[in-house]
């Protein structure tokens, strides 16, 4: 009840100046919190309240610090003294515990997550790939970790009419009658025309049907305890594993361990095809030496793709970059030893510096001589779960910039220096301070809350995705790691941004399977565009099989919904998981209108094909909504939101349709059935 609560939260003020008096508004009646759950015996499986945004977005989105909302701390009191847990298991990547206010490190009893959790054991499910994150679960909510299998992997192969596109480049490249290759052709341009593909070039089309039919997608979802199916084994001997895939999978067997209080067994975390002693699963993951990052090997390569970058880039036409911004995240940083920090560092022309320990201690500037092109101006977003796991690479990505700003050196070989000069007129600042490059969150704060706000709908003008992302990424970290506020000077930087881009360093996560790329690369572009006034070229690096790639958004997105969302290798896989399995579809839909939203760099086509995949078909309309009735109406509804917002024109029909087709999915959510005449 509000009473009980009000009597015995003892943090109660605090909760009612950010969310208002108690009970407050989330899982609350007005006079009661709910705890939702059900009891097993001694055994209570409940949901974690939300972070608090359902319902209030403005507030989480537009205020710096927050506190948990009554039902969150109400809900672990609850855990701790009314149902009196022994342990608490923590089911699946990742809950927002970790992720409340406090300190990043040695948090003491103040710290939010202490105060909710207590001394309850924490035994934290964890994905085996994702050992950023688990390392903040196991510093901010001291978790044991136990990891899990992420989902098989398939080639996408080639579905309806990509298989006829493909017999016909196959008879037009085998033909040896030129009279035969010249009637193939046409029927070439017609079947490529009828499948959104671009036929000017049958050679370049051919090369790009190889890349859909090979690419490896996830498959399904991993189910705990399952072992990988031999399929998925095979594919990953052929993508170059070398682990031992047939071990018994003993995930249950471990979490029963540790509730037992029994030592879980140390491993590495990371990309199975790039990590294969992640195997088994069933164990504590570690992460990294801080020290080491980023490594010889992790230079070489960053270096050879960031010039890949630059050869894209320039290949359209386009100068060469004087300025760009990159996404950096903790992941993706942690499973290539520091290859995407190596790549800025190369782009502006420095280097790890280390001490006689061979531990890492700053940058160092490349000689121009050396480095034979000019610096280029890098600004560089991070993650949260990169600020803190790794404050020595945030101070010396900070130090490279101050290096080079400061360097005597011809301006046009140093776009740093000339631009930091320049920012430092337009600022009445020194050098120092107009040469901070690196820029993330508060101390405390996670995330651009970019996916919330297109997730909620809670927009109408796209300068407010801007203004958000703005908010949440303008502190600057400079050479001693201390934050501040500097977003006009983050503005004046994205308005001479020329590219941005980041890294994709998982098959299991595209641009269109999570929404935090649509956050931070997403938010970045949308901020670029409104500080210089027009668009900037988006790009994708992706090293997540064989050579590394560089595509456009636009191209990752195409190729992402081909081998993902029109493919019935990729859907049905998803739809043996029933309910969860519609909820990723659903995710996929509103991913791909976050591009729309932020970048503008979403083929229409796209959502016309989705819209025929899983709307306009009647059979698999009822599929969805009989596993799933709200995540197919939230489908329907956002195809239709796509069209409201002008990123697509649906004809007349199609509109119709999807209307009627919304309606009908919203009266069976709400339980109103059809009658017939």
């Amino acid at each position: 009840t509000a009473d009980d609560h009000v009597r015995r939260e003892p943090h109660l003020a605090q909760i009612e100046a950010q969310w208002g008096p108690a009970p407050g508004k989330q899982q609350s009646d007005g006079g009661t919190i709910h705890v939702l759950g059900a009891q097993f015996g001694n055994v209570f499986v409940g949901i974690q309240p939300a972070f608090g945004y359902e319902g209030d977005p403005m507030r989480l989105l537009f205020e710096g610090r927050f506190t948990p909302t009554h039902a969150f701390s109400a809900f672990y009191r609850w855990l701790r003294e009314d149902f009196a847990a022994d342990a608490v298991l923590h089911f699946g990547t990742h809950g927002a515990l970790e992720f409340m206010p406090g300190k990043q490190a040695g948090l003491s009893g103040d710290c939010w997550p202490e105060r909710l959790i207590g001394d309850l054991p924490n035994i934290y499910l964890y994905a085996a790939n994702n050992p950023s994150e688990g390392l903040i679960a196991k510093r901010r909510s001291g978790a044991t970790l136990v990891s899990y299998l992420t989902p098989p992997l398939a080639e996408a192969g080639l579905y309806k009419g990509l298989n006829d596109l493909k017999a016909l480049l196959e008879r037009w490249r085998s033909s040896p009658s030129a009279d035969e290759r010249t009637a193939l052709e046409p029927m070439i341009v017609d079947a490529a025309d009828a499948l959104d593909l671009d036929s000017r070039d049958i050679t370049a089309l051919s090369a790009r049907l190889y890349e859909l039919e090979r690419e490896l997608i996830p498959h399904g979802l991993h189910v705990l305890g399952q072992p990988m199916p031999q399929s998925s084994i095979d594919q990953m001997i052929a993508a170059g594993a070398e682990a031992d895939l047939s071990a018994h999978n003993g995930e249950l067997d471990a979490l029963v361990h540790a509730l037992d209080a029994g030592f879980v067994r140390p491993a590495p975390g990371g990309d199975l095809l790039r990590n294969p002693k992640v195997l088994p699963t069933g164990r504590n993951i570690h992460g990294f030496d801080p020290f080491r990052i980023p490594g010889a090997f992790a230079m070489a390569e960053g270096t050879r793709q960031a010039e890949e970058v630059i050869v894209r880039h320039t290949a359209s036409g386009a100068p060469f970059p004087e300025t760009l911004a990159m996404v950096l995240w903790g992941t993706d940083n942690l499973k290539s030893e520091g290859t995407q920090i190596a790549q800025a560092l190369a782009l502006i022309g420095a280097r790890p510096r280390f001490d006689g320990y061979g531990r890492l201690s700053g940058a160092e500037l490349i000689p121009l001589a050396e480095l034979a092109r000019p610096r280029i101006d890098v600004i560089v977003t991070l993650s949260g779960i990169f600020r803190d796991l790794l404050p020595l690479q945030t101070r010396m990505l900070a130090e490279a910039a101050w290096l080079a700003a400061s360097a005597d050196e011809p301006l046009e070989l140093n776009f740093v220096r000339k631009h930091s000069l320049s920012h430092a007129l337009k600022h009445d600042c020194d050098l120092e301070t107009a040469a901070l490059r690196v820029f993330s969150n508060a101390e405390g704060s996670y995330g651009a809350n970019v996916n919330l706000l297109i997730d909620d709908g809670a927009w109408t003008d796209p300068d407010e995705i801007a203004e958000v992302f703005e908010r949440q990424k303008g502190y600057a970290y400079g050479r001693n790691g201390t934050p501040a506020r500097h977003a006009e000077l983050f503005k004046t930087a994205l308005a001479g941004v020329d590219l941005a881009y980041q890294n994709l360093d998982s098959v299991e996560l595209g641009v269109t399977d999570i929404d935090h790329y649509v956050d931070a690369l997403g938010g970045i572009s949308r901020s670029i565009t409104r500080a210089r006034g027009s668009a900037a070229p988006i790009y994708i690096v992706d090293s997540t099989q064989g050579s590394t790639k560089v595509r456009t958004l636009g191209e990752q997105v195409d190729l992402e919904t081909r081998t993902r969302m029109l493919n019935p290798v990729w859907y049905e896989g998803m739809l043996k998981h029933g309910f969860e399995g519609v909820r990723n579809i659903e995710s996929h839909v509103t991913n791909t209108m976050g591009w729309s939203a932020t970048t503008g760099e979403v083929s229409p086509w796209i959502y016309q094909r989705i819209s025929e995949t899983y709307v306009l078909d009647a059979e698999m309309r009822e599929r969805l909504a009989t596993l799933n009735p709200k995540a197919s109406a939230r489908v329907a509804n956002r195809l239709i939101e796509a069209s409201d917002r002008k990123y697509w024109s649906p004809d007349a029909a199609t509109l119709a349709a999807l209307h009627a087709a919304s309606d009908e999915l919203e009266d069976r959510l709400e339980g109103v059935t059809a009658v017939a005449a």
